[in-house]
């Protein structure tokens, strides 16, 4: 990763660093045919920071993190292991990742990605746990029809509430 000697993350709210942590990995995973989208919406009504699939429908959730208290408050995190085969969290380097290694983070189901705005860097690659197939299905299938929506979308603001009740 690039440090950038003019900006003092420090001084980044928690939106524009989450940006910055999920842009990096969006390039790390780009440049390892990982394609994602942030913020997905899960069916038990969760939303994953960023969800994405690899070039054998393997399906990837990061759920970043940009505060120490927010990590350590994060109680939901286990609601997304049924919806990917693998599972990150996605912090910036300044972000002590020590509790990780505990057991409430359970380290035998999670990797760890470090990223800031240029790349991002898998500190612990995240155990594979297949999903069932048709599990799979449905979620490569939701993943899809939400990235074309949003296209479609941003093509042309108008179909926005087309298809609503549809969207992921």
């Amino acid at each position: 990763m690039i440090d950038s000697p003019d900006k003092d993350v420090t001084t980044l709210t928690d939106a524009r660093r989450s940006a910055a942590v999920c842009r990096g990995i969006f390039r790390l995973f780009a440049r390892n045919g990982i394609w994602a989208l942030a913020e997905m919406s899960l069916r038990n009504g969760r939303r994953a920071d960023v969800m994405g699939i690899d070039a054998k429908g393997r399906i990837v959730i990061v759920e970043v993190k940009t505060a120490r208290g927010d990590l350590m408050g994060d109680g939901k995190w286990p609601d997304y292991l049924d919806f990917c085969d693998r599972f990150y969290w996605g912090l910036p380097p300044e972000l002590d990742r020590g509790c990780l290694e505990g057991n409430d983070f359970r380290p035998d189901m999670c990797g760890v990605i470090v990223a800031d705005e240029y790349d991002a860097e898998i500190v612990r690659p995240a155990p594979s746990h297949p999903l069932v197939a048709a599990r799979r299905r449905v979620e490569v299938e939701r993943l899809a029809r939400t990235a074309l929506r949003r296209q479609l979308v941003a093509m042309d603001p108008h179909c926005a509430s087309w298809g609503a009740d549809l969207a992921g």
